[in-house]
């Protein structure tokens, strides 16, 4: 079980540069067409969407619970409950007790887990074909039926609180994104952490999460997602026999929270046990409200390219410019827009502050990068280079039975068609070297930057502090 954000462009694409530069978008683009695999969507009576793509490659299946609720739907003074809520969903139903759930799994072969990002919980078995039905049941029970004591809320909270100080209050890199995205977000939910403030956890009751449980588990905000060897029709019988049951209820109404001007740059240092600094620096992005030509969507996408020339194979322009030779700045960087999401998006660009440089020459050398493609501009064989991963990264995620699951359901949380990954790819092969060349103008001004610097500090005990061996960039923690 962990908490997550999960980035649209996936980094292991760059890893296929080599194979896949000389391939022409034409090419790839028929055998996009070809080889597309046919999903098929169902809505229950009760509003239970139920989504399915064959898979016949092995005689496996993936079977998810998308809840479109997460870290966003949270309220003040109880952040962390949705990630609370998923670690109780294996405490216990009205059949089964603490456990249990993931020794059926086991029994059947297959392996389980789930995660919380700020949109979304999932949940989901990777099983023999054979057995999807008896996964259905496990899954429908504890969706309609969690149940679990004071106790046993009481002991695993404990652990969702260790949880928190290892992965955040210990970790030098994340704590800095934490603290940037609180200085960024004002009024948005994405103010807090996924994983929750330790004082709210502290103050955490089990009938807090049962009440987020009761307000948005309900059959109309999930989505069942079955990828592998299956046939659509039976999967469509089984679901309407085994969650087709559960009441139907309304989605409760979300309020917009918009996210107000940022009057100024802001500016943030965060003291923490690290060998070297790490400087990250956050620009508010239009995201991406829907695949139509609209300005903002075109604006996201010509970012999200601005992204990936500056970072996105081996070699780019941060990489080259920043990291290698005797005038470096950085040890490593990144840059990563965020593109989709329920709420405000940011384009980040961080470095890991070589030696003998300082935080303020790493800022300048990012924010120059950028300040060049917007005077300069980038070649079309820059671009180029970039779309063919991006067509390259298309075809080959359908190598996972596990992929080919998590997007969809993203896809679905995201409100988004299911062949969004297909259709964002051939809105990206239209963007042109001048629209990332505007973004590259537009978005990057001083009334839109939160600066977050990790200030390196020695242990209390005369330990060792911990690296910064990577800047922060994609949540995935």
């Amino acid at each position: 079980m962990t908490f997550m954000s999960m980035p649209f462009i996936k980094r292991a694409a760059a890893a296929l540069a080599g194979l896949i530069v000389a391939s022409s978008l034409a090419v790839a683009g028929n055998a996009l067409a070809e080889s597309g695999p046919q999903v098929s969507q169902f809505v229950l009576d009760n509003g239970l969407t139920v989504i399915v793509q064959p898979d016949h490659r092995s005689p496996t299946a993936v079977h998810m619970l998308w809840v479109r609720t997460g870290a966003m739907d949270e309220v003040d003074g109880t952040s962390g409950v949705a990630h609370a809520l998923e670690h109780m969903m294996f405490k216990g139903t009205d059949k089964l007790g603490p456990g249990e759930f993931s020794r059926r799994v086991a029994q059947m072969g297959g392996l389980e887990n789930a995660f919380t990002a700020s949109d979304y919980t999932a949940y989901f078995q990777q099983i023999p074909a054979d057995k999807l039905s008896e996964a259905m049941k496990l899954e429908a029970d504890r969706f309609a039926h969690n149940r679990y004591s004071d106790a046993e809320f009481d002991k695993e909270i404990q652990v969702v609180q260790e949880e928190r100080r290892m992965r955040t209050e210990d970790n030098p890199r994340a704590l800095l994104r934490e603290q940037q995205r609180a200085a960024t977000f004002v009024a948005s939910p994405y103010h807090r952490p996924v994983v929750g403030w330790m004082g709210d956890l502290q103050a955490m009751t089990a009938d807090d999460v049962r009440h987020f449980y009761q307000k948005w588990y309900v059959p109309a905000n999930a989505a069942v997602v079955v990828v592998g060897d299956v046939d659509p029709q039976q999967v469509l019988e089984q679901a309407e026999q085994i969650y087709g049951g559960i009441p139907a209820r309304a989605v409760p109404v979300r309020k917009p929270r918009p996210e107000p001007e940022q009057p100024g740059v802001r500016r943030i240092d965060v003291k923490a046990p690290a060998e070297q600094a790490v400087v990250s620096l956050a620009f508010r992005v239009p995201r991406l409200s829907g695949l139509d030509a609209l300005p903002q969507n075109d604006a996201a996408l010509a970012l999200t390219a601005l992204a990936e020339v500056l970072d996105g194979y081996e070699g780019a322009r941060l990489q080259k410019d920043l990291t290698r030779g005797p005038d470096r700045v950085a040890d490593a960087v990144h840059a990563a827009n965020g593109l989709v999401g329920r709420g405000p998006q940011l384009f980040t660009l961080s470095a890991v502050v070589a030696p003998g440089k300082t935080a303020e020459q790493a800022e300048a050398a990012l924010r120059e990068q950028v300040r060049r493609i917007a005077s300069e501009g980038i070649g079309d064989a820059e671009l180029e280079r970039v779309k063919n991963q991006w067509m390259a990264s298309e075809i080959y995620k359908r190598d996972s039975v596990m992929g080919q699951a998590m997007e969809l359901g993203m896809w679905w949380a995201q409100q988004l068609p299911l062949n969004a990954g297909e259709l964002l790819v051939e809105r990206l092969r239209q963007i042109t070297p001048a629209q990332v060349q505007d973004a590259a103008k537009t978005w990057f001004g001083d009334d839109q930057m939160t600066v977050a610097t990790l200030v390196p500090q020695p242990r209390a005990n005369g330990g060792q502090p911990q690296p910064s061996a990577a800047p922060p960039g994609e949540i995935q923690e």
